[in-house]
């Protein structure tokens, strides 16, 4: 009798034991639906890292939703806490309207990744961001150097926001230190090409003289090289984008003569932070991280891309 209890009681153990090591991890992963370049781009690599973790980790299973508006990307949020996700890597499409609902999973026990663009409210566990001071900072660097210090600049600005204005504050702060450099004008874009297009029209019947554009954004810089090309000008000496799209580093590689760098804000940081939320349910720190908990806030670097390392970037296979 003692025996068969104690079997009985070996086997509810090692069944229970089965079931818990069975029992999968959820983590959503809401983002903007692919309605730009670099928005293409965080889709891809948000599906790639999944595809990768899936490799590697059965028992961690992703929701993967996408939304074309605040709105939407509210109700994706509701919908993946009724799953009963365990964490929810987030990039915000609009920060405002989605810190209420992002706030209420936090509340609820929900481990948030939040990614780029930020939350109004520290409701997060992780935030995961490229530089974008050093982003303005890396640009104006590179630009004033390669006009030997000296020459007539028009900007293209990205979305009115605050990531925006902590771009431009830092390249205007680079710029402001060489007198014989001047900003012709500056207006926003919205990380958009067809803007970017319809603002480098008008600078080009503007301003007689040009000797360098800087885009900020590599989606912005399409429209403005198409709007170049179709004036007949060939004044402009340099155009500098950003975030390193494949497109543009391609033209490095190639030595074109009009764009001869990038700097980085990797889409790729999706994925840095959905391996994130999966090393947080892991309880696992990083490799070679002595802290046992993983980083609250990691900024990606700005990184200058010139014909030097641009094969580094080049990843071919990628949307943007």
């Amino acid at each position: 009798m003692k025996k068969a209890l104690v079997l009985m009681i070996l086997v509810v153990f090692v069944l229970s034991a089965f079931a818990m090591a069975a029992e999968k991890i959820k983590i959503g992963v809401a983002i903007p639906s692919a309605d730009h370049g670099w928005t293409g781009g965080i889709v891809w690599w948000a599906q790639r890292a999944i595809k990768d973790w899936n490799e590697k980790d059965p028992d961690v299973e992703f929701f993967l939703v996408t939304a074309d508006s605040p709105a939407k990307q509210v109700g994706d949020v509701e919908d993946l806490m009724v799953k009963g996700i365990d964490a929810l890597v987030i990039l915000a499409h609009d920060s405002e309207p989605l810190t209420p609902v992002v706030e209420k999973a936090y509340n609820s026990g929900v481990f948030i990744v939040s990614v780029d663009r930020g939350l109004t409210k520290p409701v997060e566990n992780v935030y995961v961001a490229g530089d974008n001071p050093g982003l303005g900072r890396v640009s104006g660097e590179w630009l004033a150097q390669a006009l030997n210090y000296k020459g007539d600049i028009v900007v293209l600005e990205g979305i009115p926001c605050v990531i925006n204005s902590e771009r431009v504050d830092a390249f205007n702060e680079v710029i402001a230190k060489y007198p014989d450099i001047k900003i012709l004008d500056s207006q926003p874009a919205y990380w958009d090409t067809a803007r970017g297009l319809e603002i480098m029209e008008n600078y080009l019947q503007k301003y007689p003289k040009i000797d360098a554009v800087w885009a900020q954004d590599d989606d912005v810089l399409v429209g403005v090289l198409q709007a170049y090309r179709e004036s007949g000008r060939n004044d402009i000496k340099l155009f500098l984008g950003g975030a390193g799209s494949k497109e543009m580093i391609k033209k490095i590689i190639d030595n074109d003569p009009l764009v001869k760098a990038d700097v980085t804000y990797p889409p790729s940081m999706i994925a840095t932070g959905i391996s994130m939320a999966v090393f947080a349910m892991r309880g696992q720190p990083l490799e070679g991280f002595y802290q046992q908990q993983i980083p609250s806030r990691i900024i990606l670097a700005a990184e200058l891309i010139t014909a030097d390392n641009a094969e580094l970037y080049y990843e071919p296979d990628s949307i943007f």
